[in-house]
């Protein structure tokens, strides 16, 4: 259990929280959430002892082990892809160096023989000759490949260390589990299996996500930081939202009682201020005035952006076909012989673990890739418009951010290019921000106004919730329900793309799945894992 009492932080004047009084119990897995900058992460680093609050304590028992997911992908380089994952558990990871250390010794003496026998018991009783096999496990489950285990670090691609830590962190089951973005880096398979790992999990587990299927899976409690306070609800992070709703529209409704009160209240007194008869009824309703204040009723200080993408034109009939289209790159084939008709209806939802060939796919349909084999055709009545998942080459520029906008719009209206920019919560002088400085979320939100902006009734979008909050994924998720236009999307946020996708197209080594249902349905579908089963046999991933 972890107790926390009277937790203050702040940086400089900013208070990032305080008067934190909260408990964490075992068998309960609790979500962090807040606006970005709002202390999610900070708050992690103080229950894992990285950093130390200003004022207040975080108390948990000295014999529970604490594990958190390691943020330095590099830390690690010279260590084997097992060790790495064990030196998750510090004490059964020393005892078993030191083990090793003596029995390689060329000269092992009688003391040397007495201190193996002494590890030899610890080593057994911390389950160190399963460690191995359940490091194995694992990797595994996340999608690490056997033949990667016993490899150096350094030798694995960071797509697979972040996978890695992940293990380690996992490892040896321990009592309090500290998770900063764990679903980052994962496919959708690996994360159904974190969320069973961690559903089954007896221990406290406290993690932060922008991923709601993960928290909505996972989580038996809501931790909400906002307003310089972190309140702790019961439920998941739907249960959380929807009560949150109705709270703001509670708060609202007062607002707007108490402001028509005020209004009436101003009105008579401005009336009968200068009437002696009345004046005393005057004073009294003054002093009603000045106990009303509206600025107390705060709903929150979460800001959703406006996400609406509106067609010049309605699709047609014919909207795209690709014929054996074919793509190699690197010695390494990532579309091959790919056939597919896409519909005027159609919201298509590419899945699977083949990463490099979706993106391969979008960069040629979007004519930003024109070497390729094969052919694709757009419908005389298509425009497309395209979201990157590398867009760092459209921000090198020292453009503003309303000055790179503009380019992408016929209007040379700056009042109407600085309103849109406010919608995607731009704001005044943040519109002339150099975009080559923006964080990644606010590049990202430039790409979905570039988007509203082009009026294209196809979008070609390559995992667009990246480096989003969880309001702009809502914002994005909502806006994309109510497109009328074509999608071809991917994304591994699994909300997301259950909520929008009526196709689902699977790109596999040995071929391609197809199928029109939602993904809930696709997910477990036999046929489709069977399916599955033979197109990878025999083949290798091309990225994990």
């Amino acid at each position: 259990m972890i107790t926390v009492t009277d937790l203050k932080l702040a940086f400089g004047e900013r208070v990032l929280f305080k008067d934190v009084n909260l408990k964490f119990t075992p068998g309960n897995c609790y979500g962090i959430i807040g606006a970005n900058g709002a202390g999610k992460s900070t708050f992690l680093n103080i229950l894992s002892g990285q950093l130390e609050a200003d004022a207040g304590q975080v108390v948990f028992p000295g014999n529970q082990r604490l594990a958190v997911l390691k943020q330095d992908h590099f830390a690690f380089e010279e260590h084997r892809v097992l060790d790495t994952v064990i030196m998750g558990w510090p004490k059964l990871h020393s005892v078993k160096k030191e083990r090793e250390a003596i029995y390689a010794k060329s000269d092992f003496s009688e003391t040397d023989g007495m201190r193996a026998s002494e590890l030899e018991g610890e080593f057994a009783e911390l389950g160190g000759w399963e460690a191995e096999a359940q490091a194995s496990v694992l990797l595994s489950g996340l999608g690490v490949p056997e033949e990667s285990h016993g490899r150096l670090m350094k030798e694995v691609d960071e797509g697979r260390k972040v996978r890695i830590l992940l293990a380690q962190a996992l490892f040896g089951n321990p009592d309090i589990l500290l998770l900063d973005e764990p679903t980052n880096g994962l496919d959708l398979d690996s994360i159904s299996w974190l969320e069973e790992f961690l559903i089954e999990s007896p221990n406290v587990v406290v993690v932060v996500s922008h991923d709601r299927h993960f928290l909505n899976s996972v989580c038996t409690h809501v931790c909400d930081i906002d307003f310089g306070a972190i309140r702790q609800y019961p439920g998941n992070y739907d249960f959380w939202y929807r009560m949150s709703r109705m709270l703001t529209q509670q708060v609202k409704d007062e607002k707007k009682r108490r402001e028509d009160k005020i209004r009436d209240l101003k009105e008579f007194i401005q009336r009968f201020a200068s009437n002696a008869a009345k004046s005393r009824q005057a004073t009294s309703r003054k002093k009603i005035l000045d106990k009303l204040d509206i600025d107390d009723l705060q709903p929150t200080s979460r800001r959703f952006p406006f996400v609406g993408f509106k067609p010049d034109r309605e699709p047609g009939n014919n909207v795209l076909r690709l014929q054996k289209l074919s793509k190699k790159e690197n010695g390494t084939r990532l579309l091959d012989g790919l056939d597919l008709i896409v519909n005027r209806e159609d919201k298509i939802a590419l899945v699977g673990r083949e990463h490099l060939s979706k993106t391969a796919l979008f960069r040629i349909l979007s004519g930003e890739d024109e070497e390729y084999e094969g052919e694709f055709y757009w419908g005389q009545t298509m425009s497309r418009g395209y979201f990157p998942k590398e867009n760092a080459y459209l921000f090198d520029s020292d453009l503003s951010i309303a000055g790179w906008l503009g380019q992408y719009t016929n209007s040379d209206d700056e009042t109407y290019i600085r309103s849109f920019l406010g919608r995607m919560l731009f704001s005044g002088d943040e519109a002339l921000k150099p975009v080559r400085v923006l964080s990644g979320g606010e590049k990202v939100r430039c790409v979905l106004s570039k988007l509203m902006l082009s009026g294209a009734n196809a979008l070609l979008l390559d995992e667009p919730t990246n480096h989003l909050d969880l309001e702009a994924i809502t914002a994005l998720n909502n806006g994309l329900m109510e497109f009328s236009g074509v999608i071809l999307f991917t994304s591994h946020d699994h909300e997301f793309v259950n909520s929008i996708a009526n196709r689902i197209v699977e790109l596999c080594p040995g071929g391609v799945i197809d199928r029109m249902m939602p993904f809930d349905e696709y997910l477990v579908d036999g046929q489709v894992r069977e399916l599955r089963d033979d197109y990878y046999q025999g083949h290798v991933i091309t990225e994990i």
